[in-house]
């Protein structure tokens, strides 16, 4: 195990980069000695053909495992229990080249919109730079450029299939707000930070996931690093109650609702009806696209 662990951090990390073999260096430390625990995840991505696949694909299982990711006061038992989750969740129901593909650095289109001036899509991807909060993400972009992603990871909770939201990140730009008014505009009027959301629970449901949760503000994987005076930038909590969401008895975390409520007509205002239909029209014709799109790499 002790050259494995050697050879995962060669392929996790650039020795040429100071920062990144210092990096190495520790979770080699960590992983000599967790060596044991590493064995059983390592042993697990051995088990079958696609999950080979995968792990030769994907370097960074095992350094996730080491490292404080996820949700604040995660262990390694737990994040090597949800790992495994996950991979045998999406080893069940994708099909194998799918599997294997979007374990790292591999987009399936789930949306785009009929737009003709831009392009503005949606896909399912993992990169290397999400792995502190996720194992997957739905990410929306606008020409290339990325307005939102969700970052999430698929593990059984209380016997049922739950997809846990890790973080959700917004555009990084100098004209944000005018991008996120501009797109606002376009999904008649539906935030684009809840249509990201919304989008989430389709491909939840579409994957038959029964749940949903979100990582609290207090949930937050920095909250391992950070000072607690240290603010973040989004009030995650705000945000899951707005779209339905409620708090458990674990702080760390809210329960989502796997469909968006809809206001009826009869609850909006007259003036405003015109703009509700265009919207919930849009919104129908996205639960169809991801469904479709699902389709495309769920197992018969």
């Amino acid at each position: 195990m002790i050259a494995e662990i050697r050879a995962v951090a060669h392929r996790a990390y650039r020795f040429d980069n100071p920062r990144e073999r210092h990096r190495a260096l520790v979770f080699m430390v960590r992983g000599l000695l967790h060596r044991r625990k590493l064995r059983e995840l390592y042993e697990f991505f051995q088990e079958t053909e696609a999950r080979r696949a995968v792990y030769k694909r994907n370097p960074f299982p095992l350094e996730q495992a080491t490292r404080a990711f996820f949700y604040a006061g995660s262990t390694i038992s737990a994040r090597i229990s949800l790992i495994k989750d996950h991979y045998s969740f999406l080893e069940e129901r994708l099909k194998c080249a799918d599997f294997v593909d979007l374990s790292l650095n591999h987009g399936h289109e789930i949306w785009h919109s009929s737009d003709t001036d831009l392009r503005w899509n949606a896909y399912l991807k993992f990169e290397p730079g999400q792995r502190k909060e996720g194992l997957l993400s739905v990410m929306m972009d606008v020409d290339g450029e990325h307005l939102y992603q969700i970052m999430f990871w698929i593990e059984q909770r209380d016997g049922m299939p739950t997809l846990v939201i890790g973080a959700m990140q917004g555009p990084n730009t100098e004209n944000a707000q005018d991008f996120v008014r501009e797109m606002t505009k376009r999904a008649h009027r539906f935030r684009t930070k809840n249509l990201i959301l919304y989008m989430v629970q389709a491909v939840a449901r579409s994957l038959g996931i029964q749940r949903i949760l979100a990582v609290s503000n207090a949930g937050y994987y920095a909250n391992n690093h950070l000072r607690r005076n240290r603010k973040l930038k989004t009030d995650f909590g705000a945000f899951w109650e707005e779209a339905g969401g409620t708090q458990t008895a674990d702080e760390r975390f809210y329960e989502i609702p796997l469909t968006l409520p809809r206001k009826t007509m009869e609850e909006v205002p007259t003036r405003k009806r015109a703009v509700y239909r265009r919207r919930f029209a849009f919104l129908d014709e996205v639960d169809a696209a991801i469904a479709a799109r699902m389709g495309e790499v769920l197992k018969p």
